[in-house]
């Protein structure tokens, strides 16, 4: 097979990488790790009160009879055969092999009290036994220095390891304040991550040209915004306004991008209604779900839009789906399926970045990969940059780490705009030139930590 004609380029891009990111490693990060000790013993203690809460229910008694063997609250397979088989509940979802999911969203979904229980069992024993372990693992003279690979993953995008650098958690509250709490700069210094706006997206426009996803791009219109009007009935849309934003959060990560790495309407329905918007499967009663400013519930509005239960929900979000791609981007629908059949035909897929990759791939696969991995090659090429300027300057800041679109750094506090108007120029001003196929514009987003706070006191920060 002929190799891809950018094949140099790629190739450079991986060994000055390898090079940028061998430092990245060696600065490493501080941790506390009295405070991590702390945390173990807390969470451990927190564990079993929740343990023996559950083993006194009546949900676990009746499971103790329901099977010969001794119960393992830890074994899915256990779980699944006592929900499914003897209570003869209906998964919401089913797994590859078609019996009912133990997944925590299939379980927050059968709303059972007990079942939450067990799942904050779960996330007490992940946030201690994958994440403080593999810290407590990995520190050597109070430092971490995660490993960052660029060989390991088929779509050519980076990864971490020794600790994962990038899946300590963000989004989920608790979790983050205690593994975030545990990480520091250097003594007088600040955390910050410079992070890439829907780099992925952007990265996808490069590739499908989809007039109407170029205009929200590059005219900064609110993609998200408009697509939460519709699924949610919403005159007018404020993002200012809490229930508002969370419907747009939820238009967005349970929709848009979902519809955009290959899902369907019945899978989004479920997560926007149950997971996001806090109702329950079959029909809705008043008062049920998310509660807006005036005191309506998101049951009562969508009642009101002859939209009372999941099923409806999904008739709905089936019309949503068909405009969203035969109206709103057919341009990007139809470069799917020319990019699946051009794959089906050579075996491959190419990249703009220079990368070739062949073999066995799904239709999602060959639709994503390129974009993903793209996308990563935008940040190395920066980061690279980034990296040597900082030592070309003599700067005493630093780069701790990437996590696919952030880079995150160590600053010195006299340094903080020294580092983000280097890097706002690397990113937004000759990324585009050096990748002429990029065609909308860059943006760059900021968030900073005080001197001395940890990684979970990080706040957006205005770039001028």
């Amino acid at each position: 097979m002929l190799m891809h004609p950018n094949t140099t380029e790629a190739y450079d891009l991986f060994h000055n990488g390898t090079l940028a990111l061998a430092e990245v490693e060696r600065n490493g990060i501080r941790i506390d790790m009295d405070f991590l000790n702390e945390q173990r013993r807390r969470l451990t203690k927190k564990i079993k009160m929740t343990e023996k809460d559950f083993k006194i229910s009546a949900f676990y008694k009746e499971w103790q009879r329901s099977t010969r063997t001794p119960v393992n609250i830890n074994s899915d397979v256990q779980l699944a055969r006592y929900l499914y088989k003897h209570k003869q509940i209906e998964p919401s979802k089913t797994t590859k092999s078609g019996k009912g999911s133990t997944d925590d969203e299939t379980l927050k979904a059968l709303k059972i009290p007990e079942l939450d229980k067990l799942l904050r069992i779960r996330k007490l024993k992940k946030i201690r036994d994958t994440y403080l372990e593999s810290f407590a693992r990995e520190e050597v003279n109070g430092l971490l220095h995660p490993n960052f690979l660029l060989n390991f993953v088929r779509t050519f995008r980076g990864s971490s390891a020794n600790p994962n650098f990038q899946n300590v958690p963000k989004r989920e509250q608790e979790a983050m304040l205690i593994t975030r709490k545990c990480l520091f700069p250097r003594v007088g210094h600040r955390l910050m991550e410079l992070d890439f706006g829907s780099l992925e997206v952007r990265i996808a426009a490069a590739y499908h040209k989809d007039p109407t996803m170029l205009k929200y791009l590059r005219e900064g219109h609110d993609m998200h915004g408009d697509i939460a009007k519709q699924i949610f009935f919403l005159d007018k849309f404020d993002k200012s306004i809490p229930s508002h934003d969370k419907l747009r959060k939820a238009a967005k990560n349970g929709f848009v991008f979902a519809e955009f790495y290959g899902d369907w309407y019945k899978k989004c329905a479920a997560n926007l209604a149950c997971t996001w918007g806090q109702l329950p499967k079959g029909k809705w009663k008043s008062g049920q779900g998310i509660l807006f400013e005036d005191g309506h519930s998101l049951a009562d509005h969508l009642k009101q839009n002859g939209i009372g239960s999941l099923s409806a929900f999904e008739d709905h979000l089936e019309k949503i789906e068909e405009h969203f791609w035969n109206k709103r981007f057919p341009v990007y629908r139809d470069w799917k399926e020319t990019h699946w059949k051009k794959y089906q035909q050579t075996g491959y897929i190419d990249f703009y970045t220079g990368f070739r990759c062949s073999g066995l791939m799904s239709k999602n696969d060959v639709i994503n990969y390129p974009v993903q991995g793209a996308a990563f090659h935008c940040l190395l090429w920066a980061l690279i940059r980034i990296n040597f300027l900082l030592k070309q300057y003599k700067m005493e800041s630093r780069i701790i780490g990437q996590i696919h679109d952030a880079i995150v750094f160590d600053v010195h506090p006299d340094e903080v705009e020294d580092v983000i108007r280097i890097s706002k120029k690397e990113m937004v001003e000759l990324l585009p030139k050096h990748y002429s196929w990029i065609n909308t514009p860059l943006t760059v987003e900021a968030d900073l930590g005080p001197v001395d706070g940890s990684w979970a006191s990080l706040k957006s920060y205005k770039i001028s």
